[in-house]
């Protein structure tokens, strides 16, 4: 509990009870079942320190467990409606801890003790950064936040997992093997960077449909034309496409648990993080969720570890006739589709919500279809490219950020957590639609974003100036040490190190004395021949079991089949 300079504490678990009670006042606009309003005094929030956990300017920890209070109150829902009980007495505990982890549960993944930050771990995992975008420190530096022409205006380049597309664009060349040192990767970057202004490197990055963006403050992206319109839109949304199928029941139950999506069929279609998060918490109740990529794409090789957990994965390549009909007979049994791809991606080779829609009628069940994009769904950025850093950049969180901590300059928060919160607004879009679809029929679409998320953290408010005030005292100087132009993973691994020192109950092993306390557990994976730990799942539901039941595995690890889901797991847990 932080004290402010007025003597009144603040308490991160009481602020969570109210950043609930917020979405549950909009419960309507985000098409929730009516009993989680009723009800939502059955879900609570405890820490075991009542802290704050990440040196950021937003309630990050607070609207994570907010949103996991949500989604477990859905899954009470799903609960109800599928073993006929009353969620009245269904309690749901959302811990802070936990949610802290789930917010950089990639950087809490290990593999054989080995994580993200660990150059050895390479050798475990398989390779699919393709194009070395990942894995090339200079071609890693094409997507980063520089300094523009214009004094005090910058720009969040972004090669995505290509690179060189953007290098070229500001004159440099897509390959550059003499070019190793991290400082001077930076210097030659931003000085190409600063050849431009951001209006020039908007239009330079249309022309070529990358993924940049100018870093706004607030206050200017809010008077944009899709600032204006999207900070009335809610965090996310869920609506009927047209359908009048009767309602779909859930499937009958394979093992007698209380997994509420056993036997839900689910396609994923994405990559990096935000995406996969969705179906890594459909997994944790139960869900079949098959992972499809195509084998010509790049991927974060380390990403899959925790993205791919509970899952089975398996490549197809929707561009050839082959992998098109392997992938319709996939469809045409699927439940849920979770579109995790540029905008359009899908729609452009038959598989969007409406055609979806339409084979939901011929075959006479209902299907459930959820984005997740950067952007939102209205106004004249919608269909842009985008990742974490563009919508912490566009939105005014790396403003914020900097701001915080002392500089004039936007800074890139530390870990990945708009990614964690979209994936987890997604998710309860998705468990929304499939409530929906077996109480009153139809197809549903949801729709989540990286913006909307950021949108949401400016909405429940920041952390106030007294509170702020403490927690910089609290951060050692190599904090303050940071710069714009330093990298996600500089910036993610300073604040990791400090987060150990600082707070080691988040850290403890899940083989360790005192594993009653870990927020992770441990796996062994038959498809990394390894040992894996991962985050834990973070709701506790009466009378739900959401809990794994298979490891992680890299990409294109499996059959493009339902029916191996049947077959026995050779994963197996260890603690």
């Amino acid at each position: 509990m932080t004290h402010t300079e007025t003597g009144k504490r603040y308490s991160p678990v009481q602020e969570a009870g109210r950043i609930f009670s917020y979405l549950c006042d909009q419960a309507e606009r985000l098409s929730l079942p009516p009993q989680i309003a009723e009800h939502k005094d059955a879900v609570s929030f405890s820490s075991s320190h009542d802290e704050i956990y990440y040196p950021i300017p937003f309630k990050e920890t607070e609207t994570l467990a907010a949103l996991k209070g949500i989604e477990g109150a859905v899954a009470g829902a799903i609960a109800d409606l599928r073993y006929g009980e009353s969620q009245q007495n269904r309690n749901v505990k959302i811990n802070l801890e936990k949610a802290t982890a789930f917010g950089c549960q990639a950087y809490m993944a290990k593999v054989d003790g080995l994580s993200k930050l660990d150059l050895a771990v390479k050798s475990k995992i398989k390779d699919t950064d393709l194009l070395a975008a990942q894995s090339d420190g200079y071609r890693r530096m094409s997507a980063n936040l520089y300094k523009t022409k214009n004094e005090g205006e910058f720009f969040h380049i972004h090669g995505s997992l290509e690179a060189t597309t953007t290098l070229n664009m500001i004159g440099l060349e897509g390959q550059r093997p003499d070019l190793t040192d991290y400082e001077e990767v930076i210097k030659v970057i931003e000085s190409h960077v600063q050849k431009y202004s951001a209006a020039e490197l908007e239009e330079m990055n249309r022309e070529r449909r990358q993924a940049g963006v100018t870093a706004f403050k607030y206050e200017d992206f809010i008077n944009t034309p899709h600032g204006k319109l999207n900070v009335q839109e809610p965090p996310w949304k869920v609506k009927r496409l047209r359908s009048d199928l009767p309602p779909t029941p859930f499937p009958a139950s394979r093992s007698g648990s209380k997994r509420v999506l056993e036997g839900v069929k689910v396609l994923e279609l994405c990559r990096i993080i935000a995406g996969p998060t969705v179906t890594r918490i459909l997994a944790e109740y139960g869900a079949d969720i098959l992972k499809i990529t195509s084998p010509n794409l790049s991927d974060v090789p380390f990403f899959q570890v925790d993205g791919n957990m509970g899952k089975h994965a398996a490549d197809l390549d929707l561009k050839t006739e082959e992998g098109r009909r392997q992938f319709e007979v996939l469809v045409a049994d699927a439940d849920v589709i979770i579109d995790g791809y540029r905008p359009g991606a899908l729609e452009k080779l038959g598989y969007g919500p409406d055609a979806m829609a339409l084979l939901a009628e011929k075959r006479g069940k209902g299907i459930v279809y959820v984005n997740e994009n950067c952007f939102g769904y209205e106004g004249e950025w919608a269909g842009r490219p985008g990742w974490q850093q563009i919508a912490d950049c566009v939105t005014g969180v790396a403003w914020a950020q900097g701001q915080f901590m002392g500089l004039s300059t936007p800074v890139v928060p530390p870990f990945p957590i708009s990614d964690y919160g979209t994936g987890c607004m997604a998710a309860v879009a998705a468990l929304t639609g499939l409530y929906h679809r077996a109480k009153t029929g139809g197809s549903y679409h949801g729709m989540a974003s990286l913006m909307h998320y950021d949108l949401l953290l400016f909405a429940v408010g920041k952390y106030s100036d007294a509170v702020q005030e403490k927690m910089r005292a609290a951060q050692p100087a190599e904090f303050f040490k940071l710069r714009h132009c330093d990298s996600v993973d500089r910036i993610s691994s300073t604040v990791l190190k400090i987060m150990h020192s600082r707070f080691p109950h988040l850290y403890v092993a899940p083989d360790s004395e005192s594993a009653q306390e870990a927020l992770t557990e441990k796996w062994f994976s038959k498809a990394y021949n390894a040992d894996i730990e991962v985050v834990r799942p973070i709701a506790e539901i009466d009378g739900v079991d959401n809990s794994f039941v298979r490891a992680s595995r890299p990409n294109g690890a499996d059959r493009a089949s339902w029916e191996d889901f049947n077959l026995p797991e050779e994963d197996h847990k260890k603690a």
